[in-house]
Protein backbone atom coordinates (compact mmCIF):
# COMPACT_ATOMS: atom_id res chain seq x y z
CA UNK A 1 0.00 0.00 0.00
CA UNK A 2 1.17 3.30 -0.82
CA UNK A 3 1.21 6.19 1.66
CA UNK A 4 1.24 9.72 0.96
CA UNK A 5 2.18 12.01 4.07
CA UNK A 6 0.15 15.43 4.78
CA UNK A 7 2.01 16.11 8.24
CA UNK A 8 0.70 19.58 8.04
CA UNK A 9 -3.18 18.37 7.64
CA UNK A 10 -3.06 17.50 11.61
CA UNK A 11 -2.80 21.48 12.40
CA UNK A 12 -6.07 21.53 10.78
CA UNK A 13 -7.85 18.47 12.13
CA UNK A 14 -6.95 19.40 15.80
CA UNK A 15 -7.66 23.06 15.01
CA UNK A 16 -4.45 23.96 16.50
CA UNK A 17 -4.11 27.76 14.64
CA UNK A 18 -7.39 29.22 15.47
CA UNK A 19 -7.17 28.06 19.61
CA UNK A 20 -5.51 30.72 20.73
CA UNK A 21 -5.33 33.19 18.07
CA UNK A 22 -9.15 34.33 18.25
CA UNK A 23 -10.56 35.39 14.09
CA UNK A 24 -7.61 34.63 11.79
CA UNK A 25 -9.91 37.11 9.16
CA UNK A 26 -9.49 39.70 11.91
CA UNK A 27 -5.57 39.41 13.67
CA UNK A 28 -4.04 38.75 10.08
CA UNK A 29 -4.27 41.33 8.87
CA UNK A 30 -3.46 43.66 11.96
CA UNK A 31 -0.20 41.90 11.65
CA UNK A 32 2.37 43.47 8.89
CA UNK A 33 3.78 39.68 7.88
CA UNK A 34 1.95 39.36 4.69
CA UNK A 35 3.64 36.62 3.11
CA UNK A 36 3.89 35.02 6.20
CA UNK A 37 -0.06 35.31 7.02
CA UNK A 38 -0.90 34.53 3.02
CA UNK A 39 -2.34 38.09 2.73
CA UNK A 40 -1.77 38.25 -1.14
CA UNK A 41 -3.85 41.47 -1.30
CA UNK A 42 -4.99 44.52 0.58
CA UNK A 43 -7.67 46.55 -0.80
CA UNK A 44 -10.07 49.48 1.34
CA UNK A 45 -12.24 47.27 2.58
CA UNK A 46 -11.45 43.23 1.89
CA UNK A 47 -8.40 41.28 1.26
CA UNK A 48 -7.33 38.80 -0.15
CA UNK A 49 -5.63 35.66 1.62
CA UNK A 50 -4.43 32.06 0.08
CA UNK A 51 -6.70 29.24 2.17
CA UNK A 52 -3.78 27.60 4.10
CA UNK A 53 -5.84 24.43 3.92
CA UNK A 54 -6.67 24.79 0.00
CA UNK A 55 -9.29 22.40 -1.99
CA UNK A 56 -7.32 23.09 -5.15
CA UNK A 57 -3.90 24.72 -5.79
CA UNK A 58 -4.33 28.30 -5.61
CA UNK A 59 -7.84 28.30 -3.89
CA UNK A 60 -8.15 31.67 -2.80
CA UNK A 61 -10.31 34.32 -0.41
CA UNK A 62 -11.79 37.25 -0.09
CA UNK A 63 -12.42 38.72 3.05
CA UNK A 64 -13.78 41.66 4.51
CA UNK A 65 -12.29 43.63 7.21
CA UNK A 66 -15.44 43.86 8.91
CA UNK A 67 -15.89 41.00 11.73
CA UNK A 68 -19.20 39.94 10.61
CA UNK A 69 -21.02 36.30 10.16
CA UNK A 70 -23.81 38.12 8.27
CA UNK A 71 -23.86 39.84 4.61
CA UNK A 72 -26.43 42.00 5.02
CA UNK A 73 -24.00 44.00 7.49
CA UNK A 74 -21.46 44.77 5.06
CA UNK A 75 -21.91 48.54 3.59
CA UNK A 76 -22.28 48.82 0.02
CA UNK A 77 -18.81 49.95 -0.36
CA UNK A 78 -17.55 46.63 1.09
CA UNK A 79 -19.63 44.88 -1.49
CA UNK A 80 -18.80 46.40 -4.40
CA UNK A 81 -15.05 46.09 -3.37
CA UNK A 82 -15.48 42.03 -2.07
CA UNK A 83 -16.47 41.53 -6.05
CA UNK A 84 -14.22 43.60 -7.70
CA UNK A 85 -11.50 41.37 -5.45
CA UNK A 86 -13.30 38.28 -6.59
CA UNK A 87 -13.36 39.38 -10.29
CA UNK A 88 -9.03 40.34 -9.58
CA UNK A 89 -8.62 36.76 -8.11
CA UNK A 90 -10.50 35.33 -11.45
CA UNK A 91 -7.87 37.26 -13.40
CA UNK A 92 -5.17 36.78 -11.81
CA UNK A 93 -5.57 33.18 -11.65
CA UNK A 94 -6.66 32.88 -14.98
CA UNK A 95 -3.38 34.21 -16.11
CA UNK A 96 -0.84 32.22 -13.81
CA UNK A 97 -2.22 28.62 -13.11
CA UNK A 98 -4.96 28.53 -16.39
CA UNK A 99 -7.63 26.91 -14.45
CA UNK A 100 -9.87 25.23 -16.89
CA UNK A 101 -13.11 26.54 -14.61
CA UNK A 102 -13.66 27.98 -11.17
CA UNK A 103 -16.16 27.54 -7.95
CA UNK A 104 -16.70 30.48 -6.32
CA UNK A 105 -18.97 30.83 -3.14
CA UNK A 106 -19.60 31.37 0.66
CA UNK A 107 -20.48 29.02 3.16
CA UNK A 108 -22.65 30.96 5.81
CA UNK A 109 -22.95 29.43 9.34
CA UNK A 110 -21.58 26.14 10.87
CA UNK A 111 -24.27 23.92 9.09
CA UNK A 112 -23.82 25.17 5.76
CA UNK A 113 -19.63 23.66 5.82
CA UNK A 114 -17.99 27.10 7.08
CA UNK A 115 -15.04 25.87 8.64
CA UNK A 116 -14.67 29.76 10.41
CA UNK A 117 -18.39 30.49 10.26
CA UNK A 118 -18.29 34.16 12.63
CA UNK A 119 -16.63 35.93 9.62
CA UNK A 120 -17.72 35.77 5.89
CA UNK A 121 -15.57 34.79 3.34
CA UNK A 122 -15.71 33.91 -0.61
CA UNK A 123 -14.09 31.04 -1.78
CA UNK A 124 -12.55 31.10 -5.30
CA UNK A 125 -11.54 27.52 -5.83
CA UNK A 126 -9.52 27.19 -9.79
CA UNK A 127 -10.92 23.83 -10.93
CA UNK A 128 -9.26 21.31 -13.71
CA UNK A 129 -10.51 18.52 -15.27
CA UNK A 130 -9.76 15.82 -13.33
CA UNK A 131 -8.86 17.54 -10.72
CA UNK A 132 -11.22 15.11 -8.44
CA UNK A 133 -10.01 11.77 -8.93
CA UNK A 134 -9.81 8.55 -7.08
CA UNK A 135 -7.46 10.14 -4.43
CA UNK A 136 -10.20 11.97 -2.68
CA UNK A 137 -13.07 9.83 -2.86
CA UNK A 138 -10.98 6.24 -2.51
CA UNK A 139 -7.82 7.18 -0.57
CA UNK A 140 -9.59 10.53 1.03
CA UNK A 141 -7.00 12.27 0.59
CA UNK A 142 -6.33 15.32 -1.93
CA UNK A 143 -3.00 16.47 -3.65
CA UNK A 144 -1.99 19.29 -4.13
CA UNK A 145 0.21 20.02 -6.43
CA UNK A 146 2.48 23.60 -5.63
CA UNK A 147 3.98 24.88 -2.07
CA UNK A 148 2.03 27.28 -0.26
CA UNK A 149 5.43 29.34 -0.63
CA UNK A 150 5.88 28.86 -4.24
CA UNK A 151 2.29 29.83 -4.94
CA UNK A 152 2.22 32.87 -3.02
CA UNK A 153 5.51 34.33 -4.76
CA UNK A 154 3.77 33.65 -8.11
CA UNK A 155 0.53 35.26 -7.38
CA UNK A 156 1.34 38.09 -5.47
CA UNK A 157 3.67 40.34 -8.05
CA UNK A 158 0.56 39.58 -10.22
CA UNK A 159 -1.83 41.15 -8.02
CA UNK A 160 -0.04 44.08 -7.62
CA UNK A 161 0.63 44.65 -11.28
CA UNK A 162 -3.45 43.72 -12.22
CA UNK A 163 -4.97 45.99 -9.38
CA UNK A 164 -4.44 49.08 -11.08
CA UNK A 165 -7.56 51.20 -10.72
CA UNK A 166 -10.29 48.59 -9.78
CA UNK A 167 -10.63 50.07 -6.39
CA UNK A 168 -10.16 53.08 -6.79
CA UNK A 169 -12.46 54.19 -3.80
CA UNK A 170 -13.34 57.82 -3.16
CA UNK A 171 -14.01 56.89 0.74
Amino acid sequence: MDRLWAPWRMAYIKNVDNKDEGCIFCTKPQKDRDRENLILFRGNHCFVIMNLYPYNNGHLMVVPYEHTSDILTLSEQTTLEMWQLIGLCKRVLSQTIHPEAFNIGMNIGRVSGAGIDQHIHMHIVPRWNGDTNFMPVIGETKIISQGMNEAYDLLEPVFKSMAGTILDDPS
